[in-house]
């Protein structure tokens, strides 16, 4: 697509846009009616052609729009782009030219005219904005393409928001419409004054995704002491969140940067299981989880896996927490626990660590907050959440050997624990415990091997032997299996589809070892 951009001054936007060139877009000339212009010296440095028009003194609108058109005639261009041009544009022009987009400093139909921000900062409003528009004979009126929504911040001056709404608005929605436009997107209803854009309708992925948080805490620091940080909650997630759970001692230092990240890990690990669960989380990697029959044996178990590393960890809970829970945790340092609930005599036992924060969350434990994210520099990764939940139909049976019913018990806890470990992960389990996990390697037989050595060297009163293994991806040679072998894992549970899985399967066949598949892996990159 190529454009004709028209100013009468820096044309910031049209530099912008040049530089950028959303859709493939570029110019194909640059036009002002004032000579001296900033913005020729800047678009020939781009090497834009550039045409000046200047209107005379006694000249009419339209026949200096006249003069516009001719030397625009001598270029080839789809689309005109206005950026601060110092004049209303008439019949002659619009009827003459292809269509024509302006930029207006605020959320029209709102303070529309020259003196926008001063209009802005008078009404009191909090949001103002950009609207990039279709131009009509009317002054800001024309259909609406798109406008983006911006802060206005107590002690702002006409200044602050005029560089705000140009830098932040204005540079992200002109060049969304161009590129728009250049995919041949639009389609303006001229009967009704709208504007529709495809693949612009709600939905998982709409093609803008507007977030709005409130700033609800100011943070110690964050991962690093170096680093400021703050906490933004979004008020409409009715989910158990750590973001709105209460802190019951009030007196206890507030959560850190990384203990939010880790509560929110293992809130989420024990969302996963209706039976009594409990998880300790180090780095938002689970040290240990379990389900049982009681709370306590559940934490017990989790803790055990790996009692060294879960020192300083989060605890999770998804049951009240009762007092042969509670004592158990303070046996060892922790940072955090989170339960839905506590009896007046667990809070005692745990108010007696001055510094172990106690959060109640809600017990609505059902995904509501179905996306989640990662910020890039530059943008940022949206996807749905890994609500994935197996079960025994869900597995197809590999090997000659068939699992018994309670490998396939523990293979089932051992994947939806796995989903919340870092990839390469691989995860060790005896019914529902874990044994040894190892997480976050490169390798994959590097992970099981830091599995099993978990498993038998860091677990209290349990090892590998006879264990059932989680791969969270396929093996792409037997030496996984190979090693589990070693370590001595019974049963494997891994979602297959490697160009390898042949020889894998015959790897498990050469040790006894009963394997299903899931047809699906659980990564877990963050």
């Amino acid at each position: 697509m190529k454009l004709a951009g028209m100013a009468s001054n820096r044309g910031r936007n049209l530099l912008n846009i040049a530089d950028r060139a959303p859709g493939g877009a570029d110019f194909a000339v640059v036009l002002t009616n004032d000579a001296d212009a900033p913005v020729l010296e800047a678009a020939a440095e781009r090497g834009i052609p550039t045409e000046v028009v200047e209107r005379g003194d006694d000249e009419s609108r339209e026949a200096h729009e006249e003069r516009v058109l001719n030397a625009l005639a001598d270029y080839d261009f789809d689309l005109v782009t206005l950026d601060g041009y110092m004049r209303i544009l008439s019949e002659t022009f619009l009827d003459g030219a292809p269509t024509t987009l302006n930029v207006h400093p605020s959320l029209l139909p709102n303070f529309p005219g020259m003196d926008t921000h001063e209009q802005v900062l008078e009404a009191g409003v909090k949001v103002t904005g950009c609207t990039v528009h279709v131009v009509d004979e009317t002054v800001d009126g024309g259909p609406i393409v798109t406008q983006e929504p911006i802060p206005v911040f107590e002690g702002d001056d006409t200044d602050d928001l005029k560089d705000r709404v140009l830098y932040e608005g204005e540079f992200t929605a002109y060049p969304r419409v161009v590129k728009w436009f250049a995919e041949d997107r639009v389609d303006i209803d001229w009967d009704t004054g709208t504007v529709d854009v495809d693949g612009d309708e709600g939905g998982a992925f709409p093609a803008r995704r507007l977030v709005s948080d409130d700033r609800a805490a100011d943070l110690r620091y964050g991962e690093n002491p170096h680093q400021d940080a703050a906490l933004y909650a979004d008020t409409t997630v009715s989910e158990a969140s750590v973001v709105h759970a209460d802190q019951l001692n009030e007196g206890a230092k507030a959560l850190s940067y990384n203990n939010y990240n880790d509560a929110d890990g293992a809130l989420n690990l024990i969302k996963e299981f209706d039976e009594p669960a409990a998880a300790v989380i180090k780095h938002t990697n689970p040290a240990g989880c379990a389900t049982a029959d009681s709370l306590a044996d559940a934490y017990g178990k989790a803790l055990s896996t790996d009692p060294m590393s879960a020192f300083g960890g989060i605890v999770a809970l998804n049951r009240e927490c009762d007092t042969a829970t509670a004592e158990q945790i303070i046996d060892s340092f922790k940072e955090v626990v989170v339960a839905p609930g506590y009896t007046d005599a667990a809070l005692d036992v745990l108010f007696e660590k001055e510094n172990l924060r106690v959060l109640e969350v809600n017990d609505n434990f059902d995904v509501t907050d179905t996306l989640t994210e990662k910020p890039l520099v530059g943008g940022r990764l949206v996807q749905q959440r890994d609500t994935q939940h197996l079960t025994a139909d869900d597995l197809e049976v590999v090997t000659d050997r068939v699992p018994t019913d309670e490998e396939v018990e523990s293979m089932l806890f051992a994947w939806h624990t796995l989903k919340h470990v870092k990839s390469n992960g691989i995860l060790f389990a005896k019914g529902t415990e874990t044994v040894g996990i190892g997480m976050g390697q490169v390798s994959r037989v590097d992970a099981v091997r830091l599995a099993a050595m978990k498993a038998d060297e860091h677990a209290e009163g349990k090892d590998a032997e006879g264990a059932v293994m989680a791969s969270d991806a396929f093996f792409p040679f037997p030496d996984g299996v190979e090693e589990a072998a070693k370590a001595g894992i019974e049963a494997v549970i891994q979602p297959g589809g490697s160009k390898n899985d042949e020889s894998v399967v015959e790897a498990a066949d050469e040790h006894d070892i009963a394997m299903v598949m899931t047809g699906q892996r659980s990564f877990r990159h963050d």
